[in-house]
């Protein structure tokens, strides 16, 4: 397989030498300054520290009784000297050994009022010092601290200056003045590791989709000569973390030209018309440096419907809205620049956003097929030793409904446990272990009663019970009465095929599985317990979907009575008209409670049919705490489901 990095360096373009900034040299003069103050204060902490301050009557003893001092020199009210042999401390109490400190050799001393009248001062040091005793005007050092108080000045009104450049430069010149390092933007180009299709797995229609953006980059007079217009924009609509921030870098990398990467809520200030100067200087940028591809991830924080919302819309949110749209339409048709944008809330986006011209080709990036997952396992596994009982096709058809993200986090969690255990490779146990953690949450440290073990045991026998003796219910992978997450419990279905519809029969069966938990702790404990919330959560959410959404109810018929499921804040109105009567909404809840007692009714008829099993299983998940699909086989017997056939990959 050929390296993609070596034909993206050759179509890269050269990089360009950034301009150097005018404040270029401020950090220096900064630097400088606060080295001169760290100078004078090392000097004066020096000069005022390494002298030890003794009493005038020490001084008078060391000089005539122990004549120590060796020299003085007197300046005003003050005596500088020096010991001839440094003196122990006569303040100071003798330490641990039993010896007390000395002083410094050098020593200064105030002269109190009354010496500085008495004449016998100055022969007392002359008749001892002779040669070693002299006076001198006292150190005027105005001048010194006026220039350290002006340095500090002048520092101060500088870097208050720098301050108001940067902001004004950053606030009212939209951001980008210099480059797109004060914007937040960041630039991707050929130089770095690139990202390539090929890197990228499960995607195969939405890659052919993109290959023809590709196409025009590299070659765009292929679609001009016959009048081909490629699309402006492209937004990428999809749940989160099935890669399309990837897919927009895996298009730059495969054309290898330039990619700017900006995040919508980066347009957003608090300041009036900063967001639309943004804007200009952004798509000005991406123009100059064109053919290039500009992305705007999370497009949704500034592309929601205007005017709309509680207390209506947001000026300044609005104003950066209606600048991209008009940067949008300025494109002449020789521009080789492409705008992509990805969006997990299609619905909240502005209508003229999403008109031909603008935002005119929508690529909706989906959840990944078995195939697809597959290729993903293999793609984030090739640096990951694998043991020969991992089977990445089991762990395909296992994992419906996750992400290429959730798919990387499984794999990693895999590694970290087993490394954790110091494996050499990691095996399959270690790969159900990080499911396990993914779906149903981390262990917890909660100690239960016997109480309580034993109602979150049949509770949980009682999913496990339907599920496998239902033939419709996804099969049974593993129960389990550990407290995981925010639950005491969990029963586990893996998905043996993926579905993109569902039928009336299966909805009522989910609800029958739902509801089953509680049925168990009626029929053995003749009461019900908190443990049973999502389960009621789920299974009324449900069946008010089948009723209002699918037309499911024979007394309401093939009518859909959807009320608005917008939050206000999301860009929609906070509240919108309801089309259907009060009655109606009565026979709606009538039906749904009707859906949700034959479903319980139900559950507790088939356990009570098979109570031996429910008890049986019961009685050993309390013993064990998690029993998997082998160990329910030998312990109730074979389930009525078909047996899984591996899918064909």
């Amino acid at each position: 397989m050929p390296d993609p990095s070596e034909s993206n360096e050759k179509k890269s373009p050269p990089s360009r030498k950034p301009r150097p900034s005018p404040l270029a040299g401020a950090s220096t003069w900064w630097f400088l300054l606060a080295l001169a103050v760290v100078a004078v204060f090392i000097y004066y902490y020096k000069s005022q520290n390494n002298r030890s301050q003794i009493t005038y009557g020490f001084f008078r003893r060391q000089l005539e009784e122990d004549k120590n001092v060796a020299g003085v020199e007197v300046q005003g009210a003050k005596v500088f000297g020096e010991f001839k042999v440094a003196p122990i401390d006569p303040d100071a109490k003798p330490g641990a050994d039993g010896i007390s400190p000395r002083l410094n050799k050098k020593f200064a001393v105030v002269l109190p009022p009354m010496a500085l009248t008495d004449p016998k001062l100055d022969e007392v040091l002359r008749k001892h010092l002779k040669r070693d005793y002299r006076a001198s005007e006292p150190r005027d050092n105005t001048v010194l601290v006026l220039t350290v108080y002006m340095l500090i000045t002048v520092g101060l009104f500088v870097g208050l200056w720098i301050l108001f450049r940067k902001a004004r430069d950053s606030f009212f010149s939209g951001g980008l003045t210099g480059g797109f390092s004060k914007s937040g933007a960041r630039r991707y180009d050929g130089s770095d590791k690139p990202v390539t299709f090929e890197d990228i797995a499960g995607l195969e229609g939405v890659k052919h989709e993109l290959q023809e953006i590709v196409e025009f980059l590299r070659n765009p007079e292929k679609f001009q000569r016959l009048g081909a217009r490629v699309p402006k924009g492209i937004l990428l609509m999809g749940a989160p973390g099935t890669g399309k921030t990837l897919l927009a870098r895996a298009v730059a990398g495969e054309a290898g030209v330039p990619f700017f990467s900006i995040n919508g809520s980066e347009f957003i200030q608090m300041f009036v018309g900063v967001g639309a100067g943004r804007v200009r200087d952004l798509f000005k940028t991406t123009k100059e440096n064109a053919p290039a591809i500009l992305f705007i991830d999370e497009i949704d924080a500034v592309g929601r419907h205007r005017g709309t919302g509680v207390g209506g819309g947001h000026d300044e949110r609005e104003q950066t809205l209606n600048q991209i749209l008009s940067e949008m339409d300025g494109f002449t048709q020789n521009e080789s620049v492409i705008v992509m944008a990805a969006t997990n809330r299609p619905d909240v986006l502005d209508p003229a956003l999403l008109r031909p011209g603008r935002f005119d080709r929508h690529v909706t990036v989906d959840r990944p097929s078995l195939k697809g997952r597959l290729a993903i396992f293999e793609v984030h596994s090739r640096d990951v030793p694998l043991d020969i009982d991992v089977d990445l096709e089991q762990l395909a058809a296992g994992t419906v409904g996750m992400t290429g993200a959730d798919i990387r986090n499984l794999v990693n969690e895999a590694a970290l446990w087993a490394s954790r255990h110091e494996k050499d490779y990691v095996d399959m146990s270690d790969f159900d272990y990080a499911r396990d953690k993914l779906l149903m949450g981390a262990k917890r440290e909660d100690v239960l009663s016997d109480q309580e073990k034993s109602m979150t045991a049949y509770h949980e026998s009682g999913h496990a019970l339907l599920a496998w003796l239902v033939p419709s219910i996804d099969k049974l992978h593993k129960v389990s009465i550990v407290p995981r997450g925010r639950s005491l419990g969990a029963t586990q279905l893996l998905p043996e095929e993926d579905r993109v519809n569902i039928s009336e029969s299966d909805l009522h069966t989910r609800l029958l599985f739902l509801l089953g938990g509680r049925a168990a702790e009626k029929l053995v404990f003749d009461q019900y317990s908190a443990g049973a919330e999502d389960d009621l959560s789920k299974a009324t959410q449900l069946a008010r979907r089948m009723v209002t959404h699918w037309g499911m109810s024979d007394r309401l018929g093939p009518v859909a009575f959807r009320d608005s499921e917008d939050h206000p804040f999301l860009g929609r109105e906070m509240a919108e008209p309801r089309r259907f009567s009060e009655h109606t909404a009565q026979v709606i809840d009538e039906e749904v409670s009707r859906m949700l007692r034959d479903a319980a009714d139900r559950a507790t008829s088939m356990l009570q049919e098979h109570r031996d099993k429910l008890d049986t299983m019961a009685k050993r998940l309390k013993e064990v705490e998690t029993l998997d699909e082998p160990e329910i086989k030998k312990l109730i017997g074979p389930s009525p489901n078909k047996p899984a056939v591996k899918p064909h990959l």
